[in-house]
């Protein structure tokens, strides 16, 4: 028997280091060849790992969220003949475990720290800070009071309540009939109202804190976000766009479409108004190097499209668009989308993107502030389509507007050519015979 080490192997790409976001083995199974290994995810795609031979699996370097550079260990196995490594090399070329953050032990006898928020008391006198101190978070026995019940106490008792801001609504009382004494009162205080008010309410106050590692697509999307936000001036130019004419037609096109025709939605409308406007706005149809300070504008219209799926947002890439027609568009916008959200979608398919757009579909809002795919320059919003009274001259009528949102690198967009160049899409959508003219 020998031994096999398996190695992050260099996916291309200038691709230094991946992150491991699933194992699909564990010490002690056996595998076979072209076996799914592990799953690991660089700055352009999720990539799955097989193995080359048969074997055993002895070892895994690495948990799920660690990064790990090419050419290092992922997995060890024991398999039939010499292997490809000697266990003296392996033992060599481990690199150094993941350091776990330092756990501080407390003896036995020393008290426990509650590290939940600290609740305000209020004492009346010494007395009762004496009282607090030794007071438990237990609460006692006491007589109910049916809702809306005013509770009953002594004058001096209430007295001292008011003066210390206390309802006495919220007090528990112990006395006959539910009488609250001055012991319920500094009880109340002792405990800083909680179980008071848990009383009084039936509601618990949750204290708990669930902690989670961000890691895989999540963390590549809040790397992305926040080198976006810090890196990029945001300028967002909002206008508001009558679709009824482009609504009919749509309804139109889909009730005649044929078999083979995907269903429109808005976007293969608002993709072909983007073929039509972005000549003529080239700096907006562009990637901005920013570290070398150069502007790459394409002839080419490569349009992302933001899409959830159970991961996170991705934004597969629906290439050449001048070059596609309404059903094409349509066609490639779902086929993109549906290997995103199955997870099938290649690297070629998740990059190269010049312009993004991204709707919420029906939940769409009334306005966004979208982030920009950084290295684009801008992106584009369309919001929720509804009906609503606009004039048109001496008339109010029923029309289905729609707010289109957007975003602009304001270092390379200025805030009027990104006016023009929404004022021409917004033309396009308003009359959408435009968007079939050569």
């Amino acid at each position: 028997m020998g031994r096999y080490v398996f190695r992050m192997p260099d996916v291309g790409e200038g691709v230094a280091e991946a992150e491991i976001v699933a194992w699909h083995v564990k010490p002690g199974d056996t595998v076979q060849e072209d076996q799914s290994l592990v799953d690991v995810m660089t700055d352009k795609a999720t990539v799955d790992m097989t193995s080359p031979v048969e074997g055993v699996v002895t070892a895994l370097r690495g948990q799920i969220g660690t990064m790990v550079a090419v050419g290092s260990v992922l997995i060890e196995l024991e398999v039939e003949g010499d292997g490809n490594a000697a266990a003296k090399e392996i033992a060599t070329v481990q690199p150094p475990p993941a350091r776990e953050p330092p756990v501080l032990k407390l003896p036995a006898s020393s008290p426990v720290v509650d590290h939940s928020p600290p609740v305000a008391t209020a004492v009346s006198s010494p007395a009762a800070a004496r009282a607090h101190s030794a007071t438990t978070r237990s609460v006692p026995a006491f007589k109910t009071r049916a809702a809306g019940t005013l509770p009953h106490a002594a004058p001096a008792t209430r007295r001292r309540a008011y003066d210390l801001g206390v309802p006495l609504q919220f007090v528990p009382g112990t006395g006959p009939a539910g009488r609250v004494t001055a012991h319920d009162l500094d009880t109340y205080l002792a405990n800083g109202g909680v179980d008071s008010l848990e009383f009084a309410t039936g509601r618990v106050a949750r204290q708990g804190i669930n902690d989670t590692k961000v890691i895989g697509l999540r963390r590549k999307i809040a790397e992305k976000m926040q080198e976006a936000k810090r890196r990029i001036p945001h300028i967002n130019y909002v206008e508001e766009c009558d679709l009824t004419e482009l609504e009919a037609l749509r309804a139109d096109l889909n009730a005649h479409r044929s078999h083979d025709q995907p269903k429109l939605t808005l976007l293969p409308f608002l993709m072909r108004a983007l073929a039509r406007a972005l000549p003529h706005s080239p700096q907006i149809n562009a990637r901005y190097d920013d570290n070398a300070g150069v502007l790459h504008a394409f002839d080419g219209i490569h349009i992302g499209i933001a899409t959830q799926t159970p991961g996170g947002l991705m934004v597969p890439v629906v290439r050449h668009a001048e070059a596609l027609d309404l059903w094409d568009c349509a066609r490639e916008l779902s086929r993109v989308s549906a290997a995103a959200r199955d997870g099938k979608a290649t690297r070629e398919e998740l990059s190269g993107s010049t312009i993004t757009l991204t709707s919420l579909g029906a939940i769409g809002g009334i306005v966004t502030t979208p982030v920009i795919n950084r290295p684009e320059v801008a992106i584009l919003a369309p919001n929720k389509l509804i009906e609503r009274p606009v004039i048109q001259g001496s008339f109010v009528t029923v029309r289905k507007m729609m707010n289109l949102s957007s975003s602009f690198d304001h270092r390379i967009v200025d805030g009027w050519d990104a006016a023009q160049f929404v004022q021409r899409v917004k033309r396009l959508l308003e009359h959408p015979a435009l968007i079939f003219m050569d």
